[in-house]
């Protein structure tokens, strides 16, 4: 099941009792006995980005220490917890008797950056020690997460291997931002986001199409292409705004006012906005083709800028081309 958070597109990875009939023997992409797994003991639901699908997860925290954004339920039914240091550690050593050629390492849950940086560093030099093919440690960040840590502190991570990060910039318009309960400000998501890629980590980054509704419309996608050319992530995912029944309801109140979801002729139109106004200081690699999203697209932009807007015409022409409804899911 692939989903949303503030932070980024997520994959619900489901426990092996849940469904006995289609239990996962390849734990993201990677084959784990089913001792193991039971052995990582991992609290649900688990949650990684569809590019993290090679990847090894261990969960050093569970939940998110902010779970306020008013369109994420990832987390609703955890509490903020940082694992200690013996249960991580442990958990680590199970993995590497078996897959010491682990080359991709993602850190759970929503919230790892948040760990104190001396204990990150613990987990990195370990991870780094039990897994020495290792070409990729990634994990979700939060702007204020990247802001709370010193420049200093941030180097000093990347240079153990944490060399990724993924951050929900959801829209560059400070008013909705705020009405969605994002804890940022597009000022705060630029700066968060500058000061990582100056540490040296790859960023990959989304945004949300519809999340101000028809009245934001306009303001929502040209300060987000706004935002996204400032920051110039080296990754950029586009998806489209699905309320789960979880924070329907409080995302409605929060809103403040009434909010009319887009139809899919004005997805499309702030699709192509989007890539018709961005302007990036380096190229990024884009995609929109996420579950929740209409049509799969992608390309690199600026160079396929063109080529992309003329797919996003030619779906306006023609919708019978378009994901049916029932086959969209956030």
């Amino acid at each position: 099941m692939i989903t949303n958070s503030a932070n980024g597109p997520r994959i619900l990875i489901q426990p092996f009792y849940y469904k006995f009939n289609i239990f996962p023997h390849k734990l993201n992409g990677i084959r784990i006995s089913i001792s193991i797994m039971i052995e990582l003991g991992y609290d649900y639901p688990l949650y990684r980005p569809p590019s993290e699908a090679s990847s090894v997860i261990f969960q050093i925290t569970l939940g998110c220490s902010f779970n306020k954004c008013s369109f994420c339920n990832m987390y609703r039914t955890k509490e903020y917890f940082e694992r200690p240091w013996a249960e991580i550690k442990a958990e680590i050593d199970v993995v590497a008797k078996s897959q010491r050629e682990t080359k991709k390492i993602f850190l759970a849950d929503g919230d790892a950056l948040n760990l104190p940086t001396k204990k990150l560093v613990q987990v990195l030099d370990y991870l780094n020690e039990k897994f020495p093919n290792m070409t990729r440690i990634s994990c979700y960040a939060m702007p204020k997460n990247l802001i709370q840590k010193s420049s200093d502190e941030l180097t000093l991570l990347h240079k153990k291997g944490l060399n990724m990060l993924y951050v929900g910039i959801e829209t560059g318009q400070d008013i909705i931002l705020k009405k969605i309960t994002k804890g940022a400000t597009s000022k705060s998501i630029i700066e968060a986001c500058t000061k990582a890629k100056k540490s040296g980590f790859i960023i990959s980054c989304m945004i949300i199409l519809g999340i101000g509704g028809k009245k934001y419309s306009m303001q929502h996608i040209k300060a987000t292409a706004k935002v996204v050319s400032e920051v110039s992530p080296n990754f950029l995912a586009a998806l489209t705004l699905i309320l789960e029944d979880g924070v329907y309801g409080e995302f409605m109140q929060k809103f403040g006012e009434p909010f009319e979801f887009l139809d899919d002729s004005l997805i499309l139109e702030e699709l192509e906005i989007l890539v018709s106004s961005v302007t990036p200081a380096s190229s990024i690699v884009f995609r929109a083709n996420h579950a929740s999203n209409l049509y799969s697209i992608g390309g690199n932009l600026p160079e396929d800028r063109d080529k992309i807007i003329k797919v996003v015409r030619n779906l306006k022409e023609h919708p019978e081309l378009l994901k049916p409804r029932m086959l969209r899911r956030f």
